[in-house]
Parts: C-alpha cells; sequence; structure tokens
C-alpha cells in the first residue's frame, strides 16, 4: 500500500475513532445524570426535573432504572479508556438500546410518545452507533 493509501486508512480510522468518543461521552453525561438522580434523590424531587413518571412506578424500579444507567454510562468510558476487558463498552451500549426500546413502549403506553420519543430516538440511535462502532468499525485493543 502506498504512503498516502495507509494515511488515508489511518486517517479515517482517527475519524471513526474520534466520532465514536464523542458519543460515548455524550452517552455517559446523557445517561449518568439521570441515573444519578433516579439512584439517589427522593421520587418526589424528580417531576419538576423532567422526569415525570418517577412518583408512578415503585421506588425499586426507579432505583433499578437509575443504576442501570450508571451502570452503563461507566460502561461507556472506563473500559475503553483503561484497555482493562473494553468489550464491556460495546455490551453498555447494548443495554442502552434495551433501555430505550423499553423506555419508548413505556411511554407510548403512557401516552406521551410525542414529548419524548424524539429524545427516546436520538438515545436510540447513539447507542446503536457506539454497540456497532466500538464492536465491528473501531474496536479497542485490550491491554495486554
Amino acid at each position: 500500500m502506498s504512503s498516502l493509501g495507509a494515511q488515508s486508512v489511518r486517517s479515517s480510522s482517527r475519524s471513526w475513532n474520534i466520532a465514536l468518543w464523542v458519543a460515548q461521552v455524550l452517552l455517559f453525561i446523557l445517561f449518568g445524570m439521570p441515573g444519578i438522580m433516579k439512584t439517589f434523590l427522593d421520587p418526589s424531587a424528580l417531576p419538576p426535573m423532567g422526569i415525570l413518571w418517577a412518583t408512578d412506578v415503585p421506588v425499586w424500579l426507579l432505583r433499578f432504572i437509575g443504576i442501570g444507567e450508571l451502570a452503563g454510562a461507566l460502561g461507556m468510558i472506563l473500559p475503553a479508556a483503561t484497555r482493562i476487558l473494553p468489550l464491556l463498552t460495546p455490551l453498555a451500549a447494548l443495554g442502552f438500546v434495551a433501555i430505550q426500546v423499553l423506555a419508548i413502549g413505556f411511554h407510548a403506553y403512557r401516552g406521551e410518545t410525542s414529548q419524548v420519543l424524539p429524545l427516546n430516538l436520538v438515545y436510540l440511535a447513539l447507542s446503536i452507533f457506539v454497540m456497532w462502532g466500538r464492536a465491528r468499525k473501531a474496536p479497542i485493543a485490550s491491554r495486554r
């Protein structure tokens, strides 16, 4: 391969890696902050913050969702950054895909689709992108 071709491949790989890291950081923030709120705050404090359904579900379910979001947020960053078990990053993204699919169904059941569906679809798209990208397009090598 010519040096120009090799440089093009490196540049493309670098671009994919940057785009994936941006998506991972976004998912870390978009799931991490609500995860903290759902895990640690009183449910009655959440509706004014936009989590309108927080008082309509059992507290254990709210906490379970929060812990799942926190675990996924950490899984977006830590395995990839440390290169310790980086396979966990696409698995965390898969978990976010599951959360979003369930959230879309939950909000549809509650008649809230028009308010939250666009945001759910953005979260879903970012999660699918990271899942695919870190599993296929630009996986992170494990530290040896």
